[in-house]
Parts: C-alpha cells; structure tokens; sequence
C-alpha cells in the first residue's frame, strides 16, 4: 500500500511540475499580451496529453516484457541517430538534432536516453555474473559509446555527456568492481585535464577534432568571463534574470528581462529564468524541490526494487533526471557552460516531455510490483 501512495505522489509531483512549465512557456512566449495562444504553449499542452497517455500505458506493460526487446530497441536507437544525421532538419550552428515526419517533428538524441537505459539494463541483467570481466565490459562500453559517437555526430554534448554519466551510474549499481571505477578516474583525469588546457588555448590540438566552434567559444566565454561576447549573452541575461527576481519574483508575465525579450529562446533550456524572475527564490525552490522529490522516488524505487533488472532502470532514471537538472540549472545560473539540456518537464519540447513520461510510467510499474531491499538479486 505504502508504494502505492508513493506512487500517487509521484505522479502529482510530476503533472503539477509540468503545469509550471507550461504556465512558464505561456510567459516566455508572451500569451498575455499577443491576443493569440503561441504555437509552443499549444504544443506543450498537447505533449502533455500525450505524455500522460504514455505515462498510463508504460505503467501497465510489465517492464520486464520490454526488457526482452532490449536488442529492437538498441536498433531502433542507432536508426534514429542515423536517419537524424542524414535526413534531419538543420537549426541554428548547422546542429541537425530534429527528424519531421508530417507535421511531428522527433528529437532522437531524447529518445537516445530512455532506450540507453533500458538497453543497458537489460543487457548488465543478463551478463550480471561477468560483469567484472574484460570482454564483458568492453562489450557493454562499446555498445554504449557507439550512441554516443552518433549523438556527438549531431552534435549535441549535453544528451552524449548524460547519457556517459547514466552508463557510469548503472555500471556501478551494477556491482563493477572498484578497481575498474579507481582506474578509469586515474586515466581519465590527466585526459580532462590536458582537453580543458587545450580548449583554452587559441590554436587547438585536438579538442577542434570533436566539438564546434561555437562549443568552445561558449566554454571559453564562460571560463574568461568574456562579459561582450556573444556565446556569453544569454548566460549573462539567464543570471541579471534570476538575480532580479530576488525571494518573491516579479509576478507572472511581469519579468522585465523576459517581457522585453533580453533573453533568447528563454521557453526552451533557459525556462528557469523565467520562473526565477517572475517567482523569484521562492518560485525555485519549489520546482527544484519537486524535481528532488521525483530523483528521490525514483531512487527509493531502485532501493527497493524486487529485481535486479528493475534496480538497475530505476538507477539510470534517477540518473537522467539528477544530471540534466543539474546540468541545466549550472548553465543557466553561469557556472557550466552553455550546452544546451531541457529542464526535466519544465523546458519546451515534445520529445522531452515524452520520453520523461515514459520514464516515469516505468517507475510507476516499478512501484506496483516492488517490495524487496536494495541487496535483493533476483533476477
């Protein structure tokens, strides 16, 4: 009875966060004043519906019948990378991330995330008892970086970054041995080290080999606190935003920054400008909060989950969650660079509101069945 009631909450949780939103996009894009309803505000609603649709139906399918798919679906992902990068729709910075079929426009590098996760679950759950074996391993970070790879292709470095940190937290939930974690910190830090030394560094190495021009000017920006350039605008903006909203905000559709259009495309990754500005601290501790409460339920779902299999999805759930909240809400407070990473339920698009959805149907069918401890192995 008790997950149960976890899981009503969770869903309150999740469909009251997503009504912030909207109202928040309504704002962004200036509804109150336009005499007509923007075609982001309408969209997101529909989305929503959808979503919910989607939410009730995954929370239904036993997820271990999805599961035995795991091998469609990494097909299915790698299609979709593909077909993105030779027939999907060019925005701003020649980025190709969009795929139109009729009038729906997709975002494969979202749905990336969610079939990650169930690919890679379902394959840690089968070769469980040799996870801490070289061939097994170079078998699971193979199949994993080749997603990735494609991602970067589009390019889009926030989702390949969340989906490397999502790999990380199941390989680890999923009992890889220690040595291999000491390891890969102590090879990768010089590595990190020697990259962040060389995007400084006016003629490039390496690092030009695999990120944009405009990546590294955005990061470059943000490390020299280049006050004029242009990568650092709306950075700059998202900050004078949520500074000037300060404990109570402005009130809605009453953000100066916002109203005047100061801040660029503030209804996608920058929304939390907007509801820092119009509802200022109060307002942000309130959609973190909930944000917090579903990490946290998704984390509790996984402690509790009455398989190995089902600990594992609800691992790298959580993970999805906890690293595009934490990187969206870095970017637009000025301490990460500008990379790009929806708000989860809050920021505009379709295929984000989907894919959340989905993920929280699976908690939800999680919760139905689960009643074991966290050192349960059954599989």
């Amino acid at each position: 009875m008790f997950r149960k009631k976890k899981a009503m909450l969770l869903v309150i949780a999740v469909l009251l966060i997503s009504i912030i939103g909207i109202v928040a996009i309504g704002s962004a894009t200036h509804i109150y004043n336009s005499g007509w309803t923007s075609n982001e505000y309408a969209s997101q609603k529909m989305w929503l519906l959808i979503g919910i649709g989607a939410m009730f139906i995954f929370s239904f399918i036993d997820y271990e019948m999805i599961c035995k798919f795991h091998l469609l679906i990494y097909i299915l992902n790698l299609i979709l990378l593909i077909a993105v990068i030779i027939i999907g729709k060019n925005d701003s910075n020649s980025v190709t991330r969009w795929i139109s079929i009729g009038p729906i426009g997709i975002q494969p590098s979202e749905f990336a995330k969610i079939f990650s996760i169930i690919s890679l679950s379902s394959i840690i759950n089968v070769k469980y008892e040799k996870i801490n074996r070289i061939p097994t391993l170079l078998f699971i970070l193979v199949t994993s970086l080749i997603p990735v790879i494609l991602i970067m292709k589009e390019p889009s470095l926030s989702a390949s970054i969340v989906i490397l940190l999502i790999t990380f937290i199941i390989l680890f939930v999923g009992c890889i041995d220690y040595k291999y974690i000491l390891k890969t910190v102590l090879y990768c830090l010089p590595v990190m080290l020697f990259l962040f030394w060389d995007t400084l560094r006016e003629d490039h190495l390496i690092v030009n080999k695999f990120l944009k021009d405009y990546q590294i000017d955005r990061i470059t920006s943000l490390i020299k606190a280049d006050q004029f350039s242009q990568n650092f605008y709306q950075t700059k903006q998202s900050m004078f935003a949520i500074g000037s909203g300060q404990i109570w905000g402005k009130g809605l559709y009453n953000g100066t920054i916002n109203r005047l259009n100061y801040l660029p495309e503030s209804h996608n990754d920058f929304i939390f400008s907007v509801i820092s500005e119009e509802f200022g601290f109060v307002g942000c501790l309130v959609v973190l909060g909930l944000l917090f409460f579903i990490i946290m339920t998704c984390i509790d779902t996984a402690k509790h989950s009455s398989s190995f299999l089902g600990k594992l999805l609800a691992s790298g759930i959580a993970g999805m969650f906890a690293f595009q909240t934490a990187i969206n809400v870095g970017v637009v407070t000025g301490i990460l660079p500008n990379t790009g990473m929806p708000l989860p339920f809050v920021s505009y698009g379709g295929s984000s509101m989907l894919v959340n959805m989905i993920a929280i149907g699976i908690i939800i069918n999680l919760n139905r069945i689960s009643n074991k401890s966290l050192f349960s192995r059954k599989r």
